[in-house]
C-alpha cells in the first residue's frame, strides 16, 4: 500500500483531520522540485502532460483549469463570472453555509436553501426552490466536511438540468478521487477540488473545470475580475499556461499523485476509501457511539461522529496527540464538542486506519 510518512521527525502528529491530510515523502519529494520558468515549454508541457488525467478524474472532454489558491479563491471566482441575477446556495453545514456570505460580500442577490446541520441538500427541495424562477446559478458541497454528509448529486444534478438558465456550480473538494464525479455526464458547469484534502497535497493549489456553456455566460459577465476570470483561464490553457505565476511546487506534486492515482487504479481509489469509511464506521457502533450524518447520505471521505457518550472530545484529542502522535478533529464550529470527526481521505491503508481505530479505543475514557 502506499507509503504514508512524510518526515523523519519524531515530533510530526500524523494526520487524521478533515483537511489539511497527511502527505507522503514520496509527494514531498516533487513538491520540492527545483524552480523552473512557469512561462517556458518546460511549464507547459508538464501540464499538457497530466492534463488527460486530471479529464478522467473530473469526467470531463473539456479543460481542468489550475489555479494558485485555496478552493474558495474558485468558489467566489464562479459567483462573480456567473451569476447575474440571483443564485440559490445550499446550505447543510458550516462551508456551504457560509458560501451564501460570501455571495453576498461579493454583491450578488443571493437565497440560501437550508437544512438542518447532519441532513443532505435533497432533490425535491432543489426543485421547489427553483421552480419559483429568477435564479441563474446555484452552489451546491457535494460533501459538507463539518457534518460528514454526502448530499445526492446525481439526482440533484437531475433536478438543475430541468432549468437550462440555471448555472450548476458543485464544490467537490472533500469528495474528489473518492468517488466517481462524472462532471459532463450530470451537466455541472463548474466543478471544483483543493489540493489539500482527498487529493493529499500541500494546501494552496486549486483546480477546476468550467463547462462551454459557463465560459459563454462568464464572457457577458461584467465585474468579472482579473485574478479568477475564466476567460483569462481558458486563453491561457489553450497554450497550457495560467493567467497568474502558478505554485509550480504544487504542479510537480500534483504529476506525482496522479501517477500514485492511476497505477492504484481510479475505481480501486473509490473502494479503498469506501473500505476505509466503513471500518470507522463500524468501530462508532462498536464502541457505543453514533453517526451525526443521516444514514444514507455519509460521507466516503470522512465520519462526523456524534458525541452521544458526552465524553470530554478536547481531553481525548489531546489524549492521541500526546500518547500516539495523530490528530483527529474535535468537531467543527456549532458542533465543536458534541461531535469529532476521523478523515480516511488520501493515501491511508486498512493497516493505518485499523492502527488509528486501535488507539482511539485505547484513548477513550472508561
Amino acid at each position: 500500500m502506499l507509503n504514508t510518512t512524510n518526515t523523519t521527525d519524531d515530533g510530526h502528529v500524523k494526520l487524521f483531520i478533515p483537511g489539511p491530510v497527511e502527505v507522503s515523502a514520496k509527494t514531498f519529494r516533487a513538491f520540492c522540485h527545483p524552480q523552473i520558468g512557469h512561462r517556458g515549454s518546460e511549464f507547459s508541457s508538464l501540464y499538457e502532460s497530466m492534463h488527460p488525467r486530471l479529464q478522467t478524474l473530473f469526467g470531463t472532454a473539456g479543460p481542468v483549469y489550475l489555479a494558485t489558491s485555496s478552493a474558495w479563491g474558485v468558489m467566489e471566482g464562479a459567483l462573480r463570472n456567473l451569476v447575474q441575477k440571483k443564485v440559490l446556495n445550499c446550505m447543510c453545514g458550516a462551508f456551504s453555509d457560509k458560501w451564501l456570505d460570501v455571495s453576498k460580500r461579493c454583491g450578488k442577490q443571493a437565497e440560501g436553501l437550508r437544512v438542518e446541520w447532519g441532513d443532505p441538500i435533497m432533490p425535491e427541495m432543489v426543485d421547489a426552490k427553483l421552480a419559483e424562477g429568477g435564479f441563474d446559478a446555484i452552489t451546491l458541497i457535494h460533501n459538507e466536511t463539518s457534518t460528514g454528509v454526502l448530499s445526492p448529486l446525481a439526482e440533484i444534478a437531475a433536478v438543475v438540468k430541468k432549468y437550462p438558465e440555471v448555472m450548476f456550480i458543485v464544490d467537490s473538494v472533500s469528495s474528489f478521487s473518492t468517488v466517481p464525479l462524472p462532471m459532463d455526464e450530470l451537466g455541472i458547469d463548474v466543478l471544483l477540488t483543493g489540493s489539500q484534502k482527498a487529493l493529499a497535497l500541500p494546501p494552496g493549489l486549486a483546480l477546476f473545470s468550467a463547462s462551454e456553456r459557463a465560459r459563454a455566460r462568464a464572457a457577458t459577465t461584467p465585474d468579472r475580475g482579473y485574478y479568477f476570470d475564466f476567460i483569462e483561464f481558458h486563453k491561457n490553457w489553450e497554450k497550457f499556461m495560467t493567467p497568474s505565476t502558478p505554485t509550480t511546487g504544487h504542479i510537480y506534486a500534483l504529476a506525482s499523485k496522479l501517477d500514485d492515482i492511476f497505477e492504484e487504479g481510479v475505481e480501486a481509489r473509490h473502494a479503498r476509501h469506501a473500505k476505509l469509511n466503513g471500518m470507522i464506521s463500524a468501530w462508532v457502533e462498536a464502541n457505543g457511539f453514533e453517526h451525526f450524518a443521516r444514514e444514507g447520505y455519509r460521507s466516503k471521505s470522512l465520519v462526523c461522529i456524534k458525541n452521544n457518550r458526552n465524553i470530554d472530545v478536547s481531553a481525548y484529542c489531546s489524549a492521541l496527540k500526546k500518547k500516539h502522535k495523530v490528530a483527529i478533529n474535535g468537531g467543527y464550529g456549532k458542533i465543536k464538542g458534541t461531535t469529532f470527526r476521523v478523515s480516511n481521505m488520501g493515501d491511508e491503508s486498512e493497516a493505518t486506519i485499523g492502527e488509528l481505530l486501535g488507539w482511539m479505543t485505547e484513548c477513550l475514557p472508561a
